[in-house]
Order: structure tokens, then sequence, then C-alpha cells
């Protein structure tokens, strides 16, 4: 067992790793944060345990020690470790309720490995690059990883969110695996929306304080959304004067996704000390490398590149650890598309009136009209079996043409829908989907990358299971109003707190990056690459058609979407980790 640490906690000898019980039974090592150690601690000191140290892995130690497995449901915090009992002989493996945190392992030949990153595992000899094919259709397709327990290493497999493993030293064939905790859709409280809005403010602040636990420097991303804005806010009114607060933003040049004006409405409100970078397309390219060594796996869009960025500042002027919104838009239906799904529950519900009502209202939002609404809702309303041939007639066949066909269909690879959601609560179930399998698992493992890259713990205060299950737990109208307005309970919880400019916002950017304009500037080099020797030993692309599109796309002919940036990643990412293709 060995172990690197970024002090945060007790930044002494106390908090070594690997760390051992007192007596000498149960060894730890242990990645992460648990925000409610002082309280455990406390419990854990009247059932008569001694601490030595200020650090939270050993309260994380001494938690296991007195409850066992059962010690996960205490934890708020994010977590991956692995405890060695050497009476039972026996590894514990386990991740936190959304997979903030990384483990990755392989058992191969016998031997069973684990690490928090897959790097780590393909330096072991008989661990062999092979990529996995249906985890590569889910990527060139929709831009999907990290879902479930595969990666795109056919011998690499993460543990999944919420779940632990034991091992048994003697015969580490016998595996046990076990999920520790899920998420209740089912469950449905009777409480107004007034009650509702008091509940969520009460629960954020809770989060946000913990998270605030720390014993080096804090900042936090700031993008002048509401879920960004509402962090800085909550934080300066916990702490009106005792904190120095700094803030890390990117600024798109492009004006129309150019947040600078949101920025510094939220810095100015909070006394907050603003960091901006704005990074060219040049500094993408000089990048893209070391992005690729950090992230392992290929990532879905340049935003990744602009969140880097963000990092680098951070550690540049001191910063151990960020604040960041991840997990909002996924609790409280933050994205386009939930809006679609909304419409689709009240359909399926034959609520007509109502969803008469919702399209005229929602498909005023920006960027959305009526046509787009009914396409979309038509996504989680047609039958599987219709889906297909109802994509190919809008132009979005289940594999496109960029995609060989017939080399997935050899690997026994079956093309799927994006979506397969047969409930009458369809909005409630995309939530549950986005959380556990398609938008937030890889924008866990893209934060977590990119802010270790720099040694910076990111923390993601809208992800404790509490405020999760309350969110999802709420009737779908809390949380998109019956105007289309998202985040309805959630923006009506921060009034007083966050500017009102910045919570009647309609508009959603994040970490938009102006790709047409870094492409186009890149040209020459995404030519190279589309024409390289890499690109032509990816058997699962179809390079013909991959490079009429990238001229149809030049020409103006085409929408540039993220699919250009996925064929440029993937003959990356399988030059520089000398990917096989079987």
């Amino acid at each position: 067992m060995l172990h690197r640490r970024l002090a945060i906690l007790d930044l002494g000898p106390g908090g070594w790793q690997p760390m051992s019980s007192p007596d000498n039974r149960y060894h730890i090592v242990f990645n992460g944060e648990i925000y409610n150690y002082l309280e455990l601690r406390r419990e854990l000191e009247e059932l008569g345990h001694v601490f030595r140290s200020s650090s939270d892995t050993e309260v994380l130690l001494a938690s296991y020690v007195q409850w066992g497995n059962k010690a996960l449901l205490r934890f708020v915090g994010m977590f991956a470790f692995a405890i060695l009992d050497t009476k039972e002989r026996k590894l514990l493996l386990a991740r936190d309720f959304f997979g903030i945190k990384p483990l990755y392992y392989t058992l191969t030949s016998g031997v069973f490995a684990f690490a928090s990153e897959i790097k780590a595992l393909l330096e072991l000899p008989w661990v062999k690059r092979r990529v996995n094919p249906s985890r590569l259709y889910d990527y060139l397709r929709y831009g999907h990883t990290d879902h479930g327990s595969e990666s795109l290493f056919a011998e690499v497999f993460q543990l999944a969110p919420a779940h632990l493993i034991e091992i048994s030293i003697d015969a580490p064939n016998r595996v046990r695996q076990e999920c520790y905790w899920k998420l209740d859709l089912s469950a449905s409280p009777e409480v107004s929306f007034e009650e509702a809005t008091e509940k969520v403010r009460d629960l954020f602040f809770e989060n946000v304080l913990l998270h605030l636990r720390s014993d080096v420097p804090i900042g936090t991303a700031l993008s002048g959304g509401i879920d960004s804005s509402s962090i800085v806010s909550v934080i300066r009114a916990l702490c009106p004067r005792g904190l120095e607060l700094h803030t890390f933003s990117y600024v798109a040049s492009d004006p129309r996704i150019n947040e600078e004006n949101w920025i510094d409405l939220v810095t100015q409100s909070t006394g907050a000390v603003a960091h901006k970078v704005r990074p060219a397309a040049e500094q993408i390219l000089s990048d893209l490398e070391a992005l690729i060594v950090a992230q392992d796996e290929p990532f879905g869009s340049t935003s990744i590149c602009a969140q880097y960025c963000v990092f680098r500042l951070a550690r540049d002027n001191g910063i151990k650890v960020m604040l960041d919104g991840q997990g909002a838009d996924e609790i409280l239906g933050g994205y386009r598309y939930y809006l679609a799904a909304r419409l689709a529950s009240l359909v399926r519900q034959r609520r007509w009136d109502e969803a008469l009502h919702f399209l005229k209202k929602s498909s005023k939002s920006p960027g959305i009209d009526s046509t787009w609404m009914l396409l979309r809702t038509s996504d989680f309303l047609l039958p599987s079996a219709w889906q297909n041939l109802a994509r190919r007639v809008v132009g979005r066949d289940l594999v496109p043409s960029s995609m060989n066909a017939a080399w997935f269909r050899e690997r026994n690879v079956t093309p799927s829908p994006p979506h397969s959601l047969t409930g009458k609560q369809v909005f409630k179930e995309l939530l549950h989907e986005t959380l556990t399998e398609t938008s937030l698992p890889h924008l866990l493992r893209y934060e977590d990358r990119n802010s270790m890259a720099f040694s910076i713990e990111s923390r993601v205060p809208f992800l404790s299971p509490k405020l999760v299950q309350f969110m999802l737990s709420l009737p779908e109208e809390h949380l998109v109003a019956a105007d289309g307005t998202p985040k309805a309970v959630f923006r009506k919880a921060m009034r007083g707190i966050v500017p009102d400019a910045i919570l009647d916002r309609r508009d959603k950017i994040g970490f938009a990056t102006p790709e047409r304009e870094w492409v186009t500037v890149a040209r020459s080099w995404v030519e190279r690459v589309l024409n390289s020797d890499a690109a032509e030993q990816i058997p699962a692309l179809n390079l013909s058609a991959i490079r009429r599109e990238w001229k149809k796309v030049l020409h103006g002919s085409e929408r540039l979407d993220s699919r250009v940036w996925r064929w440029i990643n993937l003959t990356q990412w399988s030059q520089r980790m000398a990917i096989v293709y079987e």
C-alpha cells in the first residue's frame, strides 16, 4: 500500500499514510475528505477512542473499527479508500456516494491491483492497453465515459460510486461487491414550495459550511451562473469579515459566451478578489499533451481545457482547496434537455393542458423553440425500437457515418439510444440517469484530474446524500416551474443572498468555449491529426467520412459540434497511450 499525500487537514506527520490502527490490525490509504470528521470524532471519543492526530484519516479509520461497513453511511464527504484487515486477511475498497474521488482496479492473471489513476495500473507489465469496444461506442456516439464499472481500457475497471468491494488476500479472485447506498426515487415528502425552499436553503448552507473546513487557503471557481455564484455568496454570508475570498474564472473571447459581466457582478457584491484567465487557441494546443496525460481517458469537449487553465491560475495564486458547482445541474434540472424531459413527464401523465402551457412558455427560453422542444421530447417518448428510424430521418443515426459500423458489429456492440425512460416521471428518471450514468460521472473525472494536476483539492458542496435525496424527492414542478424556469426552488432559496440579476438568468453557458474559433485557428493542426498514421490505425473510425464532414464544417455547411473534438481527442489519446485495437 503506497500513498502520495496532498495535505489539507493536519499538515504535519500526524496525517501521513499509510496509517495504522493502535493495535496494528488495520491499515488505510485514503484519498478525499470527510467533512463531518469533527462530529464523528466527538462521537467516537465518547465511545472510548483516543486520537493521536487532528486528521480526518484517523477518524475514518476509527469509524471503520467501530462500525465496520456501516460507517460509510455516516460520512459526509468525498472518498476513495482501501483498508487492509490483517486479522481477517481481507482488503476493503470503498468509493463515495457520487464517485467524486476515483478508484480503479485490475484483476489479471490472478493478481489484484488498485490505484487512484489508470496510468499507474498500465505500468504493470501484465495489463494490456486494449480498448473496450462498448465504451468506445458510448464515447464516439454520445461523449459518455466513466459510467458503471468499466473504463475505455478492457482490462481496467473502476469501482462504481456508492459501492464497496472486499477481496480475500489469500484468494484475490474471490471478490465480493456491494452497493451500500441508493437514491430513493419513490420518496415524496408532503412539503409545500415554501417549505421546500427553506429546507433547501438550510441544507445548502450546512453543506457549504462543512466544505470550508481546511488548514490551507480556499478559493472558488466562478462562472457567473447561478450555481457557482450561490457558493460564493453563501460563503460570504457565512463569513462576512473573517475570510478573504478569492474567485477564479475563465473568460471567453467570444462575446456570445462571455460571462465576465456576471462574474464582476458577483465579485463586487461579495467583495471577493477576482482572478481571470483568457486562454487562446495556441494555449489549448500547448496544454493538450499534459491534459491527455492528466485525464487518462478522452474527454468530451474543449471546455475541459478552460477548466484546466482555471486550476492552474488558482495554483499560481497559492490556493490549495477550491469549491465548485458540479452536480447542481443534475439535481436541479439545469440543462436545456431537462425541459423536454419535463414536458415528456406531463405528456406521460396525460396532463394535456399543463403540457401545452409548458410547451408555449419553455419554447421562449434562450436557444430553444417549439420544434427543438418537440424533437427532444420525442427522444424520451418514442419506444426504443422506433428511435433508430426516427433518428435516421433527422440525421442522428445510432451509428453515424464517421464510425465504422462493421468494426463495432464484429465485436458484438449493440447500438442503443441514449435514453430508455419508461416511467411517468420522465424528468426525475432523467435526473437520476444523468447523476449516475451520463453527465455527472465524466464531469467529476474532468474536475478531479484537472485540479489534482495542480495539487488542488476540488470540493463540490451540492453533492451530499442528504441534499441530493431531498431534491429528487420533490415534485417535478418544484424543480422546473410551469413556465419552464429551471432550478425554481433553488432560485427562490437563494433570494436575498445572491444578486437578483444572477437568479433571474435564463441562459445556460458555464465553461463554454469558442470551439469554432479555436478549431479554425488550429485548422492545419486538426488536419494533420485527421490525416496522421495514428488516425489510420484506429479501425473504429471511418476516416473518409470524417474528412468529408470536416470539410463541410470548415465551409459552414455543417454544424461544428463536439464530435469533431472527439475524433481529435481519440486519435491523440490512442497515440499517447499506445492503445491496442483488436
